[in-house]
């Protein structure tokens, strides 16, 4: 029995900016359904950031996670992560 959406046959890789997108689409739908059943967006945000920063530390050591972090207050503050408002 297979999967609905999902298939047994060999598929070509994907590059990594579509991983990203798919990857990104998968934690937002998520980001939803948590809010829904009632959960709190900064309680999230927390909960995201130690899982991510866990994967960092288990994939590449801690060392390597911390240099990786040093970097995040400069992107931070240059608008990387801020979400464009829609103007109406």
């Amino acid at each position: 029995m297979t999967m609905t959406g999902r298939s047994t046959e060999e598929r070509e890789p994907i590059s990594d900016r579509e991983q990203k997108r798919v990857a990104l689409s998968y934690l937002r739908e998520a980001w939803a359904e948590a809010q829904l059943d009632g959960v709190d967006a900064d309680c999230l945000a927390q909960a995201c950031l130690f899982a991510a920063l866990a994967e960092f530390v288990t994939t590449y050591g801690e060392e390597a996670a911390a240099t990786f972090t040093e970097g995040l207050g400069k992107r931070i503050r240059n608008g990387e992560f801020s979400l464009e408002q829609q103007r109406q």
